[in-house]
């Protein structure tokens, strides 16, 4: 099933899994385990809430069936077939869960280990119990636990596609995959069993193992609700049945009034209707007949089309004719008015309304209706037109402000009138990340240091300013002769000569860090983020 496109739900579990390989690559600190913990508690969030969408989908699927059993049975009986499938691969990875728990806890039964919150385990970091519990004596898992959870997987799959129809298997997002291509840090091929239970710690094993938990899930709610959805495919439809929404007007502002028409209009896809029509008419009269344009329809319906020119109110009429059932022409009057304006676009991410203080913020502001002129104006600080005369600047905004509101007038047939305002929050300009030889973390080479050694801050990747800051201090620590720790600190962004000494006669993954670090730029100095790498 590779080369299928993930639901949210997927996407959403696939990013939990991507966090804890990146955490597994690292030192298991008690950071890391925090976040091994973190992250499992989010899957075991996630597998109860998937449990109770299952529980209300089984519901309504019942409710089906005991309303219609000969018309829902078939699918009623597969989608039973479907939970007994997933419940049994569901405890069966909890008894695998419970069971290394208990081996890796030194536990004296396995009721004990059912028990046991992950936060409350005493060995999280250990990975020899689960290595020998998951992959045995043999190198590639063949013979541990690990092979056998494999095989189960791969049946269940084959198991809950054969509960749905061929043609619609390709559709069914299944997950659980166990033949993609796996690599160990060093880039080393490995297959399935490796790359999730090889030297893996007891808290990332619980994880890996409650995500597998929330892909059954995610299998079984693609699966039944597929199986639901097919209870109407087949029932016959309506020829053409639309809601239609009629507006008075297709253009208004905010404050005025909107009206419209809504019904349900329904008609005959085998008809061949004709329709007569002029610009620029409120009704077409007999006389104006000879003049209308004519429009030949196909399948009941008739597509009008027409160059949008000039800008503001247009209007047109005409009628529709067509045969009754009884073989009687019959004609069908509408008319209908639009307004036609400049192209424009608002796109307003409001999760991102953001201003920064101390930069130029640049606003697009438009009004629709072509107005005269646009009047901004804002809350704090000023706003005034852009240089280049596209759209405006926001700035001088204060500190300690939280929020600034932008409001807008426009200028109709000389008269202002108000078209509403925006609210922005105000933050400070994001930290920049000091990098030295262009790392900030990981292992670094000692010829990089060497070649540059200064401590270079950049902004973060996706912040759009062209903003510039230097480092004007900082401290530099490492250990030296076993547990002694060596810190130094300078004045510029320079190394020292006695730092660049220590860093070159350090021993082989020696862990160096600077922190400390105060950086200059347009809005002050500020101390950021410190820099960890191993020198290789």
């Amino acid at each position: 099933m590779a080369g299928y496109k993930e639901t949210p739900r997927q996407k959403m579990i696939g990013m939990m899994y991507l966090v804890l390989t990146a955490l597994l690559a690292l030192n298991v600190s008690k950071q890391i385990l925090d976040a091994f913990i973190v992250v499992n508690e989010s899957m075991e969030v996630t597998n109860s809430n998937f449990s109770k969408k299952l529980t209300n989908t089984y519901s309504k699927f019942e409710k089906q069936y005991n309303s219609n059993p000969a018309k829902v049975g078939p699918y009623w009986e597969k989608a039973i077939k479907a939970r007994t499938l997933s419940r049994d691969l569901e405890n069966f990875v909890d008894s695998m869960k419970f069971m290394v728990i208990m081996k890796t806890e030194s536990l004296k039964s396995y009721d004990s280990a059912k028990i046991l919150p992950l936060n409350k385990a005493k060995r999280v970091d250990n990975y020899n119990e689960p290595t020998n519990y998951f992959i045995g004596t043999s190198e590639d898992g063949s013979n541990g636990q690990a092979r056998v959870l494999k095989n189960r997987i791969d049946l269940y799959k084959k198991q809950m596609l054969d509960l749905v129809d061929p043609k619609f298997r390709s559709s069914i997002k299944m997950g659980l995959e166990t033949d993609g291509k796996y690599q160990d840090a060093n880039k080393a091929k490995q297959n399935w069993e490796q790359h999730n239970f090889y030297h893996t710690i007891l808290a990332a094993t619980v994880t890996i193992l409650n995500k597998i938990k929330a892909e059954v899930y995610n299998a079984e709610f693609d699966v039944v609700n597929h199986l639901y959805s097919s209870i109407s495919a087949e029932d016959y439809k309506f020829d053409a049945i639309h809601a239609k929404v009629i507006p008075k007007s297709r253009f208004v502002f905010s404050g005025e009034e909107y009206e419209a028409e809504i019904l349900v209009a329904a008609y005959e896809t085998k008809g061949k209707p004709t329709v007569k029509w002029l610009p620029g008419v409120d009704t077409i009269s007999p006389g104006q007949i000879a003049n209308a344009r004519i429009l030949e329809g196909e399948n009941g319906r008739v597509v009008l089309k027409m160059a949008a020119s000039g800008e503001g109110i247009q209007r047109y009429a005409g009628f529709i004719e067509m045969m009754d059932p009884s073989g009687v022409l019959k004609q069908y009057h509408f008319n209908e008015v639009y307004t036609v304006a400049k192209p424009l676009v608002t796109i307003s991410p409001t999760k991102m309304n953001v201003f920064y203080v101390g930069v130029d913020n640049p606003v697009a502001i438009s009004v629709p209706g072509s107005p005269e002129r646009i009047i901004p104006t804002v809350s704090v600080g000023s706003i005034k037109p852009a240089p280049d005369g596209k759209g405006f600047i926001v700035n001088n905004l204060p500190k300690g402000v939280k929020e600034a509101v932008v409001n807008v007038s426009a200028v109709f047939d000389g008269k202002p009138k108000a078209m509403g305002t925006f609210s922005f929050r105000l933050k400070r300009v994001p930290d920049p990340i000091a990098k030295i030889g262009n790392k900030n973390e990981g292992f670094i080479a000692r010829s990089l240091i060497m070649a540059g050694p200064y401590l270079i801050p950049e902004m973060p990747v996706g912040f759009d300013f062209n903003l510039s800051y230097v480092v004007t201090s900082f401290s530099f620590g490492t250990f030296q002769s076993g547990d002694i720790l060596t810190r130094k600190v300078t004045g510029s962004n320079r190394l020292t000569d006695e730092m660049v000494r220590i860093i070159k006669e350090g021993k082989k993954n020696q862990r160096i860090w600077f922190e400390d670090i105060v950086v200059k730029g347009p809005d002050g100095e500020r101390t950021i983020g410190s820099v960890n790498l191993k020198v290789n």
